[in-house]
């Protein structure tokens, strides 16, 4: 493992294979709690059911404990026009809610960091289409990744999917992030921009693509807990996330449980790493 670039970690592919342990953690995880999301759900019991999962299969939640002041859960859970880091509680999911879930967890000193937002039943055309519109997004940021280009070039392919899609509006201010021996790390990723810029994707660096998308403005607010981020207008908002890396042979997402091949295969991107 090395050091470039201001701080960017470039990991060995024995490393990068330790981070895959992690990234399935995350992944089964969040895949656990899409099961559990119903109406009448409390986000405080979803909490327990992935710290549950996380420390049962030999793993740490990466965000209890996290920064000042200290995160006090182990997902992130924010509803409706909360964008990211909306604390778990005694809020009760109803029918026709959104729900972001974002999870963490440490292997063997390594992370994994990936997010889903989960509809409660059925929601608005406009909610389920902003839910895919997001989503979408974040896997054509992926899919523009390439050994040798820039970290920019993911966040272009984000805004221009996001915008070809209509009036949405895309955080600024929140970015994704490298990731590895900690859970926030150099380069930023940022979710717009032009392409061409930025620290350059080399073998061995691993990055979290997290678009954040709302129905309405980009501007957003912190509430009194000093972690929950929700849009300045009150509208609804979608935030997808996953970690991946890029090998000679192509992408490789680390906390998908396929390892993307699905998804990049059907955006015609080569496959660069192997499903578990």
């Amino acid at each position: 493992m090395g050091f470039r670039d201001r701080g960017v970690e470039i990991k060995t592919p024995e490393q990068i294979e330790r981070m895959r342990v992690a990234g399935l953690l995350v992944g089964r995880t969040l895949e656990l709690l899409r099961a559990s999301v119903r109406p009448g759900v409390s986000t405080a019991e979803l909490d327990a059911v992935a710290e549950d999962h996380i420390r049962s299969h030999g793993g740490i939640p990466s965000f209890k404990g996290y920064s000042h002041p200290p995160f006090p859960a182990t997902i992130c859970a924010s509803v409706n026009e909360q964008v990211v880091h909306g604390i778990p509680g005694g809020r009760v999911l109803a029918e026709g809610d959104v729900v972001s879930i974002d999870c963490g967890a440490i292997v063997d000193g390594w992370h994994g960091d990936a997010a889903v937002t989960i509809a409660v039943g059925a929601v608005p055309d406009e909610v389920a289409r902003l839910l895919e519109v997001t989503e979408e997004s974040l896997w054509r940021g992926i899919a523009a990744a390439r050994l040798g280009g820039r970290v920019t070039d993911i966040s272009h392919a984000i805004e221009s999917h996001v915008r070809s899609c209509g009036d949405y509006g895309i955080l600024e201010d929140y970015t994704g992030h490298g990731i590895g021996t900690q859970m926030h790390q150099p380069p930023n990723v940022p979710n717009y921009g032009r392409p061409g810029r930025g620290p350059k994707l080399v073998r061995g660096l691993a990055l979290a693509v997290e678009p954040m998308v709302t129905l309405g403005t980009k501007e957003t607010e912190l509430e009194d807990d000093e972690w929950t981020v929700v849009t300045a207008d009150g509208s609804w908002s979608a935030h997808f996330e996953h970690t991946f890396t890029l090998t000679p042979e192509g992408a490789w997402v680390l906390t998908d449980l396929d390892g993307g091949e699905q998804r990049l295969g059907e955006l015609g991107v080569p496959f660069g790493g192997r499903a578990d």
